[in-house]
């Protein structure tokens, strides 16, 4: 892996880079015990300041334009998808984001519940066939713990950048992890997860070129060791250099719109305005929503209006597809028939949906003639 840029920096060093890099990396909040203060010591990037992001057409680099996404007004809404057919679903529906749950994948593709038994050779393999539906559109992957230390966290994020994932979120469970919607939940400690953190942002910007592939820092701390300090958590997870914010389990209206209070009352308490300059844009917010979970059924207009910047709907589609397939399976045992539940979509119709006119185009175009009649 390359050398990344040290971005860790006094503020006040920020315009001029004189510091040695023992100093520079003596600023980086590692542990809550730190003498150095998040003011003193704090991650930027000037290549990835939201300014940069505010105008222009969309990109074609998905990272690119989920950046510009999150910088512009409206809130991103990424339904989950858990196969190549919840993928078309979606898109056909109009839908510019996607979200690649953990959970869905490891039930899609492993038939297993969301117990840590997925591995990152699953969850690549995954994106690989849903970012190559629609390359343009944003796809934001779950990577779980990162699959184990700084090095692995570091090919974890690797990995998805060059399968074409924007975004990939991190959390603190323990390597032995549960879905965030399930109890007995156990975290790391605060030192581990800004280690898993600091680890993905520097294997991003070790990316040659300049990546604008999107961390999000999770944590699942609000159940187990209460509000207060996953705020702190992803306070200090933001100091080194997380994009975007995500308590999971967020049990209350309340809960939500406090975590919107105190992360904007931690940026205006700066002293300094080119700090709040630097600082405003990491406390995006992104709120999962999964219908009978531990967070309440906000819509993407209330999630809005409480601040949200990013809403997911982890397992909108795996859940339909387990009430649609049970209520087919059952007619068709009951009836010997599969007539009903096909609801006359026939063959041809079913393809349409995962992009047959596209491919037949394409290969007239090329000067095939295998699928002239079809």
């Amino acid at each position: 892996m390359s050398p990344s840029i040290d971005y860790f920096c006094k503020l006040t060093s920020v315009s001029s880079p004189t510091s040695d890099d023992d100093s520079l990396r003596s600023q980086s909040p590692l542990s809550p015990s730190s003498s150095v203060s998040p003011i003193d010591g704090v991650y930027y990037n000037p290549r990835l300041d939201p300014a940069n992001y505010l105008e222009g057409p969309l990109s074609p680099n998905p990272a690119t334009r989920l950046r510009q996404m999150l910088a512009r007004p409206g809130i991103v809404v990424a339904p989950g998808i858990c196969d190549g057919i919840s993928a078309r679903c979606a898109l056909e529906a109009g839908f510019t984001c996607l979200y690649q749950s953990g959970a869905a994948t490891t039930a899609s593709r492993l038939g297993q519940p969301d117990l840590a038994i997925a591995t990152l050779n699953d969850f690549v393999g995954a994106a690989q066939m849903v970012c190559s539906l629609d390359p343009t559109v944003p796809v934001i992957a779950d990577a779980d713990t990162g699959f184990g230390g700084p090095a692995m966290i570091a090919r974890t994020v690797t990995q998805y950048a060059r399968t074409g994932v924007a975004a990939l979120h991190i959390e603190d469970q323990v390597q032995t992890k549960r879905c965030g919607h399930l109890l007995g939940k156990q975290v790391v400690s605060r030192e581990e997860f800004l280690t898993r953190i600091r680890a993905a942002v520097l294997a991003r910007d070790s990316i040659p070129g300049g990546s604008d592939f999107v961390i999000i820092a999770r944590t699942d701390s609000a159940q187990v060791l209460g509000m207060d300090e996953a705020v702190l958590r992803l306070k200090m997870a933001a100091d080194v250099g997380a994009d975007v914010c995500f308590i999971e389990g967020v049990r209350t209206k309340e809960l939500l719109e406090s975590n919107r209070r105190r992360t904007c009352s931690e940026t205006s308490k700066s002293p300094s305005t080119l700090h709040k300059n630097l600082r405003s844009h990491l406390w995006k917010v992104l709120v999962n929503v999964i219908s009978g979970g531990l967070t309440p059924s906000f819509t993407t207009h209330e999630a809005e209006a409480m601040g949200a910047k990013i809403i997911i709907f982890s397992l909108v589609s795996s859940v339909a597809m387990v009430h649609a397939c049970r209520a087919a399976m059952q007619l068709l045992k009951k009836t010997g028939t599969d007539f009903t539940s096909a609801q006359g979509m026939d063959p041809k119709s079913f393809f349409e949906v995962m992009g047959l006119d596209n491919v037949v185009t394409f290969d007239a175009m090329a000067g095939g003639t295998a699928f002239a009649s079809i």
